[in-house]
């Protein structure tokens, strides 16, 4: 059981449980399929079922978990069309992201965002893992911040974790990392146009490499 430390607000405690269980799905401690006992996790947090009820809850509206009767409830097990659809909508906005960063891009935040290739280089050549799936995902969140559309922010926010998700399905880090310099390049570059065609082809490669790594069986080939 973890320790009790000082009463926290409800508000706080719910966003700190439900980021712990979401960050065990990311990891893979908790895989597809596993089952969620309230008490047992209440135990393990320390914490009242409460804030754990109320985190199951939000995790269900992100994607992640699926309440299958009142006392069974599992993290999802996504079908090849989900991720299909995840990778359609991540396509269509990123492009867009990537296409408003390269117009209202300055010198300052296009800094910030070479700084994070470099942190993903080094993580890249240590073959860190999580460090490197953090970074890769600050780096695509960092774009949709120089894009400076709250709309688009909004929408992709309840998309992030799962986008996240999809990220570390590729451990073809090399590659990655070269693809995100391309990206960086086509944003720093100002054409809009350019950027757009590098994200959305990033984009398109990842979806193979990830449909290929969670759907062998089919060859990693799209659904028809």
């Amino acid at each position: 059981m973890a320790e009790e430390g000082p009463r926290q607000p409800l508000a706080a405690t719910r966003q700190r449980v439900r980021d712990e269980l979401r960050e065990r799905i990311l990891a893979g401690r908790l895989k597809p399929g596993d089952r969620l006992v309230e008490r047992e996790l209440a135990e393990d947090l320390g914490v009242s079922r409460v804030p754990v009820r109320e985190a199951i809850r939000s995790l269900e509206a992100e994607g992640f978990l699926a309440v299958q009767s009142p006392r069974r409830i599992i993290v999802r097990r996504l079908a090849k069309s989900d991720v299909e659809e995840l990778f359609d909508v991540r396509e269509a906005l990123e492009g867009l992201a990537a296409g408003l960063a390269a117009e209202r891009a300055g010198k300052p935040e296009l800094r910030a965002l070479e700084r994070l290739l470099d942190d993903a280089a080094r993580a890249t050549e240590s073959g860190d893992p999580a460090e490197i799936t953090s970074l890769n995902t600050r780096f695509h969140d960092e774009i949709v911040a120089l894009a400076g559309n709250g709309l688009l922010h909004e929408i992709l926010r309840p998309l992030e974790g799962r986008l996240r998700w999809l990220t570390s399905q590729n451990e073809h880090w090399g590659e990655l990392l070269d693809e995100h310099r391309r990206l960086y390049d086509a944003i720093a570059s100002g054409d809009a146009d350019r950027a757009r065609d590098h994200a959305v082809e990033h984009v398109r490669v990842n979806r193979a490499v990830t449909l290929k790594t969670l759907f062998p069986e089919d060859g990693g080939e799209r659904s028809a």
